[in-house]
């Protein structure tokens, strides 16, 4: 917390809310609205509330301009695609991840070693590849805090932002809502027809054994004809 505090007390008095929720934020966490329900973590950030929700608080903030936070190696990350939209993600490092490009929000914790030759962070000292001078949106807020004196030329405009799903293929609100909520339904039919073939499967088998010893001769017969000395033909 070190390092975000000195960005917030940096950027004090010009940092949005939603900004420094984006930044503090647990997310993934199970929402408190909604600990009853399944798949309630809060991985949605409310730009207009400035307030991490879940899948199930969509329908009090569809008109709102949403975030939809992901996971990338256990840290938290915004699609390249999304964030741009508020912000300036250019020279952080993205990685890709479902065919779309990704940044992690916050510095992830790491040794500091020597600053030989290569590229590195220009906030943590992090290894990066060219020609990223970032490694994570904290990292760059805070050098363009400390750089320009304010966040004037970093943040932007930005009247309307939609959910979109992770293949990048224009989902909305309604879309993400549809596909969280699902999940468990679809689980359920999958379920169902599985037990319906391991059933079906049982009763084959149960009717070919049946039908099988059906046309076998009695084990009595069998012993009988085993004792029975063989018949030869007579000598003429």
């Amino acid at each position: 917390m070190g390092h975000l505090g000195s960005i917030l007390q940096m950027g004090a008095g010009e940092f949005p809310a939603w900004l420094e929720v984006l930044l503090k934020e647990k997310f993934f966490n199970a929402c408190l609205d909604h600990e009853d329900v399944k798949k309630n973590e809060k991985n949605i950030l409310c730009i207009d509330c400035c307030l991490s929700i879940c899948p199930h608080c969509l329908p009090s903030h569809t008109s709102h301009r949403l975030l939809r936070i992901r996971r990338y190696m256990y840290n938290d990350v915004l699609r390249v695609e999304d964030g741009s939209k508020l912000m300036d993600c250019s020279l952080i490092q993205p990685y890709k991840v479902n065919s779309s490009k990704v940044v992690f929000i916050n510095e992830r914790p790491h040794s500091r070693q020597f600053r030989g030759s290569g590229n590195f962070c220009n906030t943590c000292d992090r290894s990066l590849q060219s020609p990223y001078l970032f490694c994570s949106l904290s990292c760059k807020i805070s050098d363009v805090i400390m750089r320009q004196r304010g966040l004037s030329g970093f943040l932007r405009v930005c009247n309307s932002l939609n959910l979109t799903d992770d293949e990048g293929g224009g989902g909305g609100v309604d879309m993400f809502l549809c596909q969280g909520l699902a999940c468990t339904a679809a689980t359920e039919i999958v379920r169902k027809k599985r037990s319906s073939l391991t059933t079906t499967t049982t009763c084959r088998r149960v009717t070919t054994a049946v039908s099988s010893a059906d046309t076998e001769a009695p084990a009595s017969f069998l012993n009988r004809r085993k004792n029975t000395p063989p018949q030869r033909a007579p000598l003429y």
